[in-house]
């Protein structure tokens, strides 16, 4: 023991140098900012999840309430009647998990649109045939905005012709595709289903509700014949008649060449009127669709070029006096020139840049 000063103590404390107190007071900071880092992490999860899952809910319940009033009036009508209100509530505005197609028509009959009329037939029974099918969900609905009753939304579309069919996605916006073709597809129900598969992948067999029509018209036909046949049983020489089959033969490549096949399967309408100008078009201006009408006139046409040519071919052959013969000659000439220029400007119409033409002096040009 050094003289003047006390024992020195075992067990006092160490004295910390510089550097050491350094390192403990950095490692103490560092805890307090990943404790403060955590606590304010965990506080904006708080603030934010609560919302969230409060907006989610929300969405889901709004989503369930819209598919519920669909569904209600699609068990009511398979076809819903939307106006403005319902158009921007049910289909425009999210959420929405479900298509929805919708034609946009003029159907009062102060707007004369005898094609709505044909189109909305074949929707119903196509929206009938998906509510009555055993396949039948909430993914696709089928609905209808008349202009008389949803004129703002033919505004807020910019469309100016009806009848027109759009799809509205589950998802996003309509897009050039969602619009169909009715120029160049027609409005069958079959024609409409194969475009909503392509779509939405939702595949709709069409029923059509039993048309007896043909079976009627068939049948009658039948009887018309075993009458005559049975009327002249003692003399059957007209069986062998071959200006019979002639005309017979005739009259079915003249229906088939003339296009009623392409009807038949593609079911175009009749005609088109601008519901702004009321101006009426029978011809289609594309090569790739045609009305009803325009088979009719190319029909005719056809007959007119074929009357021609027969009595061609009776001037030059037959044995009556010459004048009889160039009185048929002369309109034999005159039909085939007539109605042939007839049908090469309809071909022109529809095929634009054709080159070639009759000019006055009956030569192409």
């Amino acid at each position: 023991m050094r003289e003047g000063k006390g024992p020195a103590c075992l067990f006092s404390r160490p004295t910390l140098r510089p550097c050491q107190r350094k390192v403990s007071a950095n490692m103490a900071a560092h805890r307090w900012f990943w404790c403060v880092s955590v606590t304010m992490a965990v506080a904006l999860l708080l603030i934010y999840e609560i919302p969230s899952a409060s907006a989610q809910r929300k969405k889901e319940m709004v989503l369930s309430e819209k598919v519920s009033q669909l569904m209600e009036w699609t068990n009511k009508r398979p076809v819903i009647r939307m106006n403005g209100d319902k158009f921007r509530r049910l289909v425009k505005a999210p959420p929405r998990n479900y298509s929805v197609i919708v034609m946009f028509t003029a159907l009062q009959l102060h707007r004369q649109c005898v094609v709505c009329k044909q189109a909305d037939e074949e929707f119903q029974i196509l929206a009938n045939s998906w509510r009555y099918s055993s396949a039948f969900t909430n993914r696709i609905f089928f609905a209808m905005v008349d202009f008389d009753e949803g004129s703002d939304v033919f505004q807020m579309l910019n469309m100016n012709s009806a009848p027109t069919f759009i799809n509205f996605p589950a998802k996003g916006k309509p897009k050039r595709g969602d619009t169909y073709e009715l120029q160049v597809r027609g409005f069958s129900a079959e024609q409409i289903a194969r475009w909503i598969a392509d779509r939405t992948d939702v595949n709709i067999r069409v029923i059509r509700p039993p048309n007896y029509a043909g079976p009627l018209m068939l049948g009658l036909l039948l009887a018309v014949i075993g009458g005559l046949v049975y009327l002249r049983r003692s003399n059957m020489e007209f069986l062998f008649n071959k200006t019979g089959w002639a005309f017979a033969a005739l009259c079915f490549v003249l229906a088939m060449t003339s296009g009623q096949m392409w009807n038949h399967i593609r079911g175009p309408p009749y005609a088109h009127k601008n519901p702004h100008t009321g101006h009426v078009n029978y011809i289609h201006g594309s090569s790739q669709a045609q009305f009803v009408a325009e088979t009719h006139i190319v029909l005719l046409f056809n007959g007119g070029v074929t009357l021609g040519m027969v009595l061609l071919c009776e001037a030059a052959t037959s044995d009556m006096d010459i004048g009889k013969r160039k009185i048929m000659c002369m309109a034999g000439i005159g039909l085939v020139v007539l109605f042939f220029s007839w049908m090469l400007s309809i071909f022109r119409s529809k095929y634009h840049g054709y080159p070639y033409r009759y000019d006055s002096y009956f030569g192409f040009t």
